[in-house]
């Protein structure tokens, strides 16, 4: 299916009966909605399940400028809005749980529940080993512009952009990679706090692109919320574990059908 939203077309499933509350699941960065399909084959035996392709992926239309994570977050909105949906429940994995926390915590949306898994959000401290990557590139790329000149520096550049890149970086294309820049850094620790609601946290213990720390940090932050932790599960816990996660699941949304 799809619905246009900011003159995008963006690209979604509906599945499942009628019920009281339903489902928008939010995949994470570089990953579509069939990273959710054993998700949404079970949810969707008694809840209506909603997932979306985030602009410039899966099957939605790439957008024609950088956006950052409040964009995503309005397409989410007005999804919502369009679709008349209420009492929605958020399931948001990694980027997807960014979009859910500035799409709350910012932008004051009220669902009826949210469940953050091995969510991103908050900003990690840069290890020795980072900066030494940066400084270098900045030396390169000075260099570059004096010696060359802008225009015959770029390909220099980006040859080392992409090196020092991070693996999600390097395999987006030009728009993506600004998209990317913008949304890993950002710190979205400032608007948990705002979050009312009731709140799940999944995580693998052994996550090490969001680590078990920032979960403790958003149980902290967050005032309602629990953190549950999927042993020896890393970044992609609810599919590394997926019988468990959905029992965990389906005890927090008991009377939502």
């Amino acid at each position: 299916m799809q619905i246009e939203i900011n003159r995008l077309k963006i690209n979604y499933i509906e599945k499942g009966p009628d019920s009281k509350s339903c489902v928008i699941l939010l995949h994470g960065w570089g990953a579509n909605i069939a990273s959710f399909n054993p998700i949404i084959n079970e949810l969707s035996k008694r809840l209506k399940v909603y997932a979306i392709d985030f602009p410039g992926f899966g099957l939605s239309q790439k957008p024609d400028e950088s956006y950052h994570v409040e964009d995503y977050s309005k397409i989410v909105l007005e999804f919502i809005k369009q679709k008349e949906l209420k009492d929605v429940i958020l399931i948001g994995h990694s980027f997807g749980g960014r979009v859910i926390i500035k799409l709350v915590g910012k932008l004051g949306y009220i669902p009826k529940k949210i469940i953050l898994v091995d969510s991103a959000g908050i900003k990690p401290k840069k290890s020795f080993k980072r900066k030494i990557k940066e400084k270098i590139f900045k030396i390169i790329k000075k260099s570059a512009n004096m010696l060359l000149g802008k225009k015959r520096a770029k390909d220099i550049i980006d040859k080392y952009k992409n090196k020092f890149g991070s693996e999600d970086y390097r395999n987006a294309d030009d728009t993506m990679k600004e998209v990317f820049k913008n949304v890993v850094n950002e710190d979205l620790k400032e608007y948990l706090p705002n979050i009312k609601v009731s709140t799940l946290l999944i995580w693998g213990d052994r996550d090490l692109e969001t680590p078990i720390e920032d979960a403790k940090l958003m149980e902290k932050l967050i005032p309602d919320s629990g953190l549950v932790t999927i042993k020896g599960a890393g970044h992609f816990s609810y599919l590394e574990n997926t019988r468990f996660f959905i029992t965990v699941v389906n005890k927090f949304l008991e009377g939502c059908e």
